[in-house]
């Protein structure tokens, strides 16, 4: 099987941090290919120019995009870990959408018939946020979250939506709360493993 995450937190001292390094030896561990795309670390720019756009329409995309297009294209399972800042995602992780999702790769239009281009893709997004589930809920910022990220970007281009999870009260996490976190993740990642050699 083979593995991509898509890391982004300018601090690799975070929790995110030991999200993905958890999740990249698990994968180690099974003797799957994992790849990493470190967005903070690439310098990867998040504009979406007006280059890009016109090049869309033209089902042409510049080499940077198609390298990261091309890394979409080859993973089974495509793993996104970021924080969420503002009710959202990291600009970076948005501009990223923007620009490598691009008309074309990720999905298209048959008559008028939105069709996602990802389908047979497995997506699992890890999240942390500082507010609490409960504070969440009351709000709907829950079903929020999922709506426009789950079913608006990741089950739109055609992933199928294995695991979102949403670590809440993450900037003071006990050690105790993290340790059951990890395990929590790495129970996914060997989940799909055990799912695999049943076929």
């Amino acid at each position: 099987m083979k593995h991509l995450i898509i890391y982004v937190h300018p601090n690799q001292e975070s929790l995110n941090a030991q999200f993905k390094q958890a999740i990249e030896n698990v994968i180690k561990q099974q003797k799957h290919k994992v790849i990493t795309r470190d967005l903070y670390h690439l310098g990867f720019d998040p504009v979406l120019s007006l280059e890009d756009i016109n090049g869309q329409r033209k089902g042409y995309v510049n080499e940077l995009i198609r390298r990261e297009q091309e890394y979409i294209s080859w993973a089974d399972v495509v793993t996104f870990i970021y924080p969420i800042w503002w009710t959202g995602m990291p600009a970076i992780m948005k501009g990223y959408i923007d620009r490598v999702f691009s008309y074309g790769f990720a999905y298209r239009y048959d008559q008028g018939i939105q069709k996602g281009l990802l389908a047979g893709k497995q997506a699992i997004i890890l999240n942390t946020h500082g507010k609490s589930h409960e504070e969440y809920t009351s709000i709907g910022m829950d079903k929020a979250l999922i709506l426009t990220s789950d079913k608006g970007i990741y089950a739109y281009c055609g992933f199928q939506v294995k695991e979102h999870f949403f670590f809440d009260k993450a900037d003071r996490a006990s050690p105790e709360v993290v340790k059951m976190w990890l395990a929590a993740i790495r129970d996914v990642y060997m989940g799909m493993n055990s799912q695999l050699s049943n076929h």
